[in-house]
């Protein structure tokens, strides 16, 4: 292999490759640092091996480019700690390779929508003749700082979160294999919405629906998985917590005339966790009760059921609650009250998961 050390600076790389010379500052204005490496010798600076360094390359989203000089010192330290944590034995290098593909695929995701929805609306030249990067390059000089400061202290507050979810959990299997309440809210009629409406229309209304769930989950204790356009995914370790966020979801995308109806579909069950995401047969019984709920409705699976009458959140018919009352009236007592109410539906097969028992969850008056 023949390694090219030509070329003294980033604009003479700039001219050889045809990259545009603005686009280079700014590139190396928010690495910090000027393209100096060849994949080949990054990773013999990190004293890796090159295949460990394409695996982590790659798991962190970038594609391969050959021996094009492109790395700069901040790759070779990524490099030389990930390979660090490994030779000290504090992870595994199947472990390494996962914490770079999960950084890499959260980053990418929030990296493409700082750049699409966020600096696009403040980099409009305000002059004529002036391009949109030499407008860019102040305002990104400006914001850098802040913004690298802010995704810090949000990474540590949802690490510190986290890791006390984890160590409340009860036993190590708890901390992979878990019993979560887990909730679909999808967008009824959406691909019909997609031939109607203008893409701009669209994205609007994407973006205000994934806006109202996030806040909803967070605000009532919930935790958004991913969003899918029309249909965002949520966690919950409380059935009755999971059970207000997909009534609020609800009550809220009513009032508001843009949108188009929802419907919720929700499982309590052991679910697995891996890279932020949830999977198991808990969470495709969520989807598919999703997929057969009515609009502006909230179906449940029997697991939930039960654990929402386990936890006094809902009674176990209307006509139990009614004896309490009137038992609680006679004995001159205040009657048990429920925020929640569930009636059962017609058992019906479920694609993949057998036939299964529907409820539906409603608010309950007074509760």
């Amino acid at each position: 292999m023949t390694v090219d050390d030509s070329g003294s600076g980033e604009d003479a790389q700039g001219a050889d490759s045809g990259e545009d010379p603005l686009a280079l500052r700014l590139e190396g204005l928010i690495l910090g640092a000027e393209r100096r490496y060849t994949p080949f010798q990054a990773a013999r600076s990190a004293g890796v091996s090159m295949e460990l360094a394409s695996r982590f390359w790659r798991a962190m989203g970038f594609a391969d480019i050959g021996q094009a000089k492109a790395l700069t010192e901040a790759d070779v330290l990524a490099l030389r700690r990930l390979a660090g944590l490994v030779e000290a034995g504090l992870l595994s290098e199947a472990m390494a390779v996962q914490v770079a593909r999960s950084t890499g695929q959260t980053t990418a995701r929030l990296a493409e929508w700082q750049i699409d929805s966020f600096l696009e609306g403040l980099t409009e030249p305000p002059e004529p003749g002036m391009t949109r990067t030499e407008v860019t390059y102040p305002i990104v000089e400006l914001l850098l700082p802040e913004l690298e400061e802010f995704l810090v202290y949000v990474w540590r507050r949802q690490l510190a979160a986290s890791a006390g979810r984890v160590v409340q959990a009860a036993d190590d299997e708890e901390m992979v294999d878990r019993r979560l309440a887990v909730g679909f809210a999808d967008l009824v009629g959406f691909t019909r919405l997609t031939r109607r409406m203008e893409e701009e229309e669209l994205g609007e209304l994407v973006e205000a629906f994934e806006t109202t769930a996030a806040d909803l989950v967070a605000a009532n204790g919930g935790r958004l998985i991913k969003t899918l356009g029309d249909e965002v995914l949520y966690a919950a370790d409380d059935a009755g917590v999971a059970a207000e966020i997909a009534l609020r979801l609800i009550e809220t995308m009513a009032h508001d005339d843009t949108m188009p109806e929802l419907r919720v579909g929700m499982a309590f069950g052991t679910v697995t966790t891996r890279m932020g995401d949830v999977f198991g047969t808990t969470v495709n019984l969520a989807s598919r009760l999703t997929s057969i709920a009515p609009k502006d409705a909230v179906l449940v699976d029997t697991a939930f059921a039960e654990e929402l009458i386990r936890t006094q959140d809902a009674p176990s018919s209307e006509a139990e609650a009614a004896e309490e009352a009137a038992a609680a009236e006679k004995e001159g007592e205040e009657p048990p009250t429920y925020r929640f109410a569930l009636q059962p539906m017609w058992q019906r097969p479920v694609r993949g998961l057998g036939v299964v028992e529907p409820w539906l969850l409603t608010r309950r008056d007074g509760g």
